[in-house]
């Protein structure tokens, strides 16, 4: 298999996501599976294996740490990452991250992760009482961390203000890429300022978790026309594989059919034409079904509620494709007077469109898709309370 370098390792290019390990009937890890996974995995040339405190409740860490095990820690790269990104009454950076080093049995993590720096994360890790990036930052002074980076859902000026702030003390970025959210979250924009500051990529989310993989049989219809044979997932894998500063492409595999196919594709790369690349851009503009807005901005000068339109205007695009977590938690960070249910109405804004965009018609709906959809905080809370029973139960 094709390997990349990161951090001045030696990394596969296909990294071992570990958010969606195969699970028993009775919703534990299915274990001997993961290792025969990560038998497959180390025998491909796959050394890059991810995970994360919250993965599993819990659990995610312990099961690929035990897989592992049973491999000279020289031959593969382990990262995790720190949950700083949930809502919690206090943090203990040197609690969890001793705990980690104990569920994962080792000394060090080759790769560590502040996870999820986002709008509503980033008081938590900026927060002096706390200490976060200054204790992690000690860990790889140590040793206990090699190469210390961040994960992020975040907006690219909040990317960019934060790597204005810390990036002298982070190594390397994971962000959500792939063909889709390549125009619908942004992602063209954060890789190129990734890029251009010299951050390395590792991409999560490839397939947006399986959805790029159940596209119909017209949909594809164009790409099936250009290299028949291929499937949704050699698509997406390529359009990342292309990209050179994507180092680590992580797919969250849940079987060991999964692993195969993934090992074959990542062995077999063929690089996309121009024609084959613009014919995937254009599905993702006809599946995105989007408010046309261009971010002309002239929406904001007359709004009485100094509302940011176009920015939640490609939220609403998003969250109305896919639904999930993400946008609902880039709103929480909003002051309430900033959210779209703050829109009066006043009609000032669809006035002045180019576009002849409803607004207001567009924010209320965003409003009540955010109203009746996943609440961050109880996602948070419930990921709490699913780590407390764990660790009482031992």
């Amino acid at each position: 298999m094709n390997g990349s370098e990161l951090c001045n390792e030696r990394v596969s290019r296909l990294g071992f996501g570990t958010m969606r390990l195969p699970v028993l009937p009775d919703g534990s890890i299915d274990a001997s599976q993961v290792e025969r996974m990560v038998d497959l995995a180390m025998a491909g040339g796959v050394n890059y294996f991810d995970t994360a405190f919250p993965y599993h409740g819990g659990m995610s860490e312990v099961v690929l740490g035990k897989a592992l095990s049973r491999y000279p820690r020289t031959s593969y790269y382990l990262a995790t990452k720190y949950p700083g990104h949930q809502f919690a009454s206090s943090y203990d950076p040197a609690g969890v991250f001793t705990e980690q080093l104990g569920k994962c049995g080792v000394e060090y993590f080759d790769f560590y992760l502040l996870h999820n720096v986002c709008e509503s994360s980033l008081p938590v890790y900026t927060d002096p009482q706390w200490g976060i990036i200054d204790y992690f930052v000690e860990q790889k002074r140590q040793g206990r961390i090699r190469h210390l980076g961040f994960s992020t859902h975040a907006r690219p000026e909040t990317l960019e203000a934060f790597l204005d702030r810390y990036g002298n003390a982070l190594d390397f970025c994971q962000i959500q890429l792939n063909w889709l959210d390549w125009t619908l979250q942004n992602g063209k924009r954060k890789y190129e300022l990734l890029t251009e500051r010299k951050v390395p990529i590792v991409v999560m989310e490839p397939l947006r978790g399986g959805k790029l993989t159940r596209l119909s049989a017209s949909e594809t219809e164009p790409l099936t026309a250009l290299r028949p044979g291929s499937s949704a997932a050699e698509w997406s894998f390529g359009f990342l594989m292309d990209l050179d500063n994507v180092r680590v492409v992580l797919s969250g595999m849940s079987d060991v059919a999964q692993m195969e196919d993934n090992i074959r594709i990542f062995s077999e790369h063929r690089p996309l034409s121009e024609t084959e690349r613009n014919a995937l851009l254009q599905i993702a503009e006809d599946l995105k079904d989007a408010v046309p807005c261009t971010a002309c901005r002239y929406c904001t000068d007359g709004c009485p509620m100094a509302l940011d339109i176009p920015m939640l205007i490609a939220a609403y695009n998003d969250v109305k494709f896919s639904g999930g977590f993400t946008v609902p938690m880039q709103m929480d960070a909003l002051d309430e007077s900033k959210r779209p249910s703050a829109c009066i109405a006043c009609g000032a804004c669809a006035a002045v469109c180019p576009q002849g965009i409803p607004i207001p018609d567009v924010l209320a709906d965003f409003a009540d898709r955010l109203d009746k959809g996943p609440k961050w905080a109880d996602i948070c809370r419930e990921r709490e309370e699913a780590e407390r029973k764990r660790k009482a139960n031992g």
